[in-house]
């Protein structure tokens, strides 16, 4: 399997700015793909596909229905609010369709913030509200971990709930089979068949069971796949 995701669209430079580089490589030279607009709830999907072909100078075409993914050799899964976007691939058919596809590697997976959140087990460490029933929050599961997008570790004064830090231990001790990498704005994870790299330049999260979280930099994520010892 071929996936590239993205923490996020934005960064200081720009929309998907710094991470074109990754992109065009990840791409291969590959410039027609299928756009999965439906993460997004104020913005018209045609705006929105508007916006990514204009920061990515690809040819999008807006996804339909199952039979659409047929003739892309690319997937992209843009970002906005996790259940929507849940609700509307699995209504449409897409979801099970984008799974065969890219297991397959008939077609190469590219998604931020939703997006990467789509590729995971379950959509549970997304940080949207449900402001729709998906009817089950369980997910792509192209990756056997899941990701926090837009990872931050504060605790903002005056604020006394949990910290992000808090709720994904939380996550880790309730679901102990099941790692959450928080991933900072600026950072993305490739995976390349077995390979899963974290990339970017901020030191990422990681929670695992009851274990204490872990930083971690740049480089291979820990054994995955069912080969822990």
């Amino acid at each position: 399997m071929e996936l590239l995701l993205l923490s996020s669209s934005r960064t200081p430079a720009g929309y998907l700015t710094d991470y074109l580089p990754e992109i065009r490589a990840f791409a291969g030279g590959i410039r027609r793909a299928l756009f999965v607009p439906f993460a997004a709830v104020r913005l018209p999907w045609e705006e929105f596909a508007r916006r990514v072909a204009e920061a990515s100078g690809f040819a999008l075409t807006i996804a339909g229905e199952a039979s659409d993914l047929n003739d892309y050799e690319l997937i992209i899964v843009g970002g906005g609010n996790t259940f929507q976007l849940l609700k509307q691939c699995r209504e449409r058919g897409v979801l099970q369709a984008i799974h065969s596809r890219v297991s397959q590697d008939k077609a190469k997976y590219l998604g931020w913030s939703a997006g990467a959140n789509l590729a995971c087990p379950t959509i549970k460490t997304t940080n949207d509200m449900p402001i729709v029933d998906p009817g089950s929050l369980e997910a792509l599961g192209l990756i056997p971990f899941q990701v926090n997008p837009h990872y931050v570790s504060v605790s903002l004064p005056g604020h006394h709930g949990e910290t992000r830090d808090e709720r994904l231990e939380e996550f880790a001790h309730a679901n102990p089979d099941l790692p959450v990498i928080g991933l900072p704005e600026g950072d993305w994870i490739r995976v390349a068949g077995n390979s899963i790299e974290l990339r970017g330049p901020h030191r990422a999260t990681w929670f695992e069971g009851a274990r204490p979280p872990t930083p971690m930099g740049a480089g291979r994520l820990p054994p995955l796949f069912g080969d822990r010892k």
